[in-house]
């Protein structure tokens, strides 16, 4: 028994342990930090070493090839009855600095984000570099990426800004569009640009301005971006640490927006968000999806079906959360509709540092309906099942991934493959059914 578990956690050291397992979040409340790092860095330190060398070596690899978009690792994955194929490609970008905590400035630069457009996959980086492959190098050893020039850095310059990083990237018809987060003297805000689609040189402009401001860095801004039809997109906010400016209806901090990208004019479609961060439209259901992270525990999925009300919907923030604050008594309402509150879809507790969202109907990744969201805590895609009344979703089952937090989803139908965006080592991930 003894040798067991002694080879059970040298191999949760080397290779990660999941964050999401009851008994290992068991373990690490019973016995207090400090001590589980002396008995990692002492009595373990041969296979600590192993996944350090390891992860040095990748990390030269992941340098050396450049562009050349290399595959460093194919995974077999079973669940079920089902069965993946799992291939990592690496990406130029910069690694997320774990050391420096998810709530560092310096980290809001190494968000990066991926979308299908026709034949190409076009990715960005927190500090706005573009670039794009072939999606059909899916298929090879080497996605071969090609640099895109952009004016991000022009826009910065001239404006006086400091770019804090990108947030989002969605294709808008033949509109390549971006949210990014910048400083100027009034402070921080976030803002929509704009550019028409050309694979020599994209030239952004501002297309959407909030007009809204805070003055010290946090990590709750959302940002995602969706197409509504084919004058409006969907736009969330975050409540960037404004106090009551989610429940505030003169704020746009804290809200899905409707954005008509020709006037500039928007609509608030709801209120009451801490920090979207996936957003679907569900065109033939007229429904919006929307995860967003809560704050210790009580990330949330919600539906907003458009056609079942024309008022705002309220979903909470800061007044209700299933979670409890990282600090101080706990305030929050637990029960939402009892206090006139949209119900979560599904909530998860602890959190799984919720992403992403997509929407599948009837392929061969899901039977009937089903939504897959990406997380980064848990490193890993939670397969999510509709009930009988399409209101609320069920856990059906998990990928877990092993240090891969998953920043970005997409699937295309042409290749039927599921394509991911991790951070530990800047990853563009491909899940294939077998």
């Amino acid at each position: 028994i003894s040798l067991f578990i002694f080879f059970k956690v040298t191999e949760i050291v080397r290779y990660g342990y999941d964050r999401q397992s009851k008994t290992v979040e068991l373990i690490k409340s019973i016995i207090p930090k400090n001590y589980i790092r002396k008995i990692r860095d002492n009595l373990f330190i041969i296979p600590k070493l192993k996944a350090r060398n390891e992860f040095l070596s990748l990390q030269v690899k992941k340098y050396e090839q450049g562009y050349e978009g290399l595959k460093y690792k194919t995974d077999l994955y079973e669940l079920k009855d089902q069965k993946f194929k799992i291939n990592y490609f690496f990406t130029p970008f910069k690694r997320l600095d774990v050391n420096l905590g998810w709530k560092a400035e310096k980290n809001s630069l190494r968000a990066h984000y991926a979308e299908i457009k026709d034949d190409k996959i076009f990715l960005i980086s927190g500090e706005g570099e573009t670039i794009f492959f072939e999606k059909k190098n899916f298929l090879k050893e080497k996605l071969n990426f090609i640099q895109l020039n952009n004016n991000i850095q022009e826009i910065i310059k001239k404006n006086n800004l400091e770019l804090i990083g990108i947030r989002d990237l969605h294709f808008h018809k033949n509109q390549i569009l971006i949210s990014m987060i910048v400083r100027d003297f009034k402070g921080i805000t976030i803002n929509i640009y704009g550019a028409d689609l050309n694979i020599q040189n994209l030239i952004f402009k501002e297309v959407f301005k909030t007009n809204e401001y805070w003055q010290e860095y946090n990590v709750f801004s959302g940002g995602r971006i969706d197409s509504f039809d084919e004058e409006n997109i969907i736009f969330s906010t975050g409540f960037s640490y404004v106090k009551n400016s989610a429940q505030n209806p003169k704020s746009l901090l804290g809200k899905i927006l409707k954005v008509n990208l020709n006037s500039g004019n928007y609509e608030m479609i709801s209120f009451g968000h801490r920090n979207p961060q996936g957003l679907k439209f569900v065109k033939g259901e007229n429904l919006i999806i929307n995860s967003e992270h809560g704050p210790k525990g009580g990330d949330e999925i919600n539906f907003n079906y458009l056609d079942k009300t024309s008022e705002e919907k309220n979903y909470g923030w800061d007044i209700a959360s299933y979670g409890t604050p990282y600090n101080g008594p706990d305030l929050f309402k637990k029960s939402h509709s009892k206090y006139g509150f949209v119900e979560p879809a599904i909530y998860f507790t602890p959190s799984i540092g919720i992403s992403e969202l997509l929407y599948f109907e009837k392929n061969s990744f899901c039977k009937k309906k089903c939504v897959w969201a990406s997380s980064l805590r848990a490193n890993s895609i939670y397969l999510l099942n509709f009930d009988q009344d399409n209101q609320k979703l069920s856990i059906d089952e998990r990928i877990h991934l092993k240090r891969n937090r998953i920043r970005d989803i997409d699937f295309d139908q042409d290749l039927n493959l599921v394509i991911l965006l991790s951070e530990n080592i800047p990853s563009i991930v491909t899940l294939e059914k077998l």
